[in-house]
């Protein structure tokens, strides 16, 4: 089993997840978070005072799946994702040792289905 970690724009979330459900794959965890990257971040100037900007919103997107699924998970996920500019994200791709359901007591790949 792997989790599969994505960061990416906020906006493109729709689109991540419409791609995800084309491929049959429902079950996923989402969360706002901020963070710094390539990209850098900003400046403005907000009642007379320039402020730096330099973490930005981003969604992490998490996703277990059986090994067979890695490849089709992270290229619907890139596919949705992508804008071609700076800053679309990063995917990451880590083991699961053992899941367990926590209802029904079943262990492993089980789960995921």
């Amino acid at each position: 089993m792997k989790l599969v970690i994505a960061y990416f724009r906020p906006e493109q979330l729709n689109s991540v997840k419409q791609a995800l459900y084309a491929k049959g794959i429902h079950g996923m965890s989402v969360t706002n978070i901020a963070g710094s990257g390539r990209q850098k971040g900003y400046t403005e100037q907000y009642r007379g005072v320039i402020v730096e900007v330099n973490l930005l919103k981003k969604v992490r997107l998490e996703v277990a799946v059986t090994d067979e699924k890695v490849d089709m998970v992270m290229d619907a996920i890139a596919d949705g994702a992508k804008t071609g500019k700076e800053g679309d994200g990063m995917i990451f791709v880590m083991d699961i040792a053992n899941a367990r359901r926590i209802r029904t007591g079943e262990t492993g790949t089980n789960i995921l289905s």
